[in-house]
């Protein structure tokens, strides 16, 4: 009978846990979801206000232009080093083209 070679033996320390904690994926996820909401909105108020069509057109294309900055946005809430950064930076980013077409209606481009 073939002596084996013995078994090997497993260490008592616990394997290092690998990737964010569930608390970080929550917040970039909540940052994606809304946030980037914020961005998308901000951005489309801004464009219906400054782009050189009519004003069906205007609406139709911010509207549409909105989800690829959602997607944007989105992407950068996963690419951003924390999740703090994150969320100040998508909403500082949604913060300043809403508040140009709030502050800006009066000189918007008219048909």
């Amino acid at each position: 009978m073939p002596i084996s070679a013995p078994l090997p033996v497993h260490s008592a320390r616990p394997k290092k846990r690998r990737g964010v904690s569930a608390w970080t994926a929550t917040s970039r996820v909540l940052a994606a979801l809304l946030a980037g909401y914020w961005v998308a909105w901000g951005s489309t108020a801004f464009l219906t206000l400054v782009l050189p069509m009519s004003r069906a057109n205007r609406v139709t294309t911010a509207s549409l232009l909105c989800f690829a900055v959602w997607t944007a946005a989105a992407m950068y809430a996963f690419a951003a080093r924390s999740s703090w950064r994150a969320w100040w930076v998508l909403l500082l980013a949604g913060d300043i083209p809403y508040a140009i077409a709030l502050i800006g209606g009066d000189w918007a481009m008219r048909p």
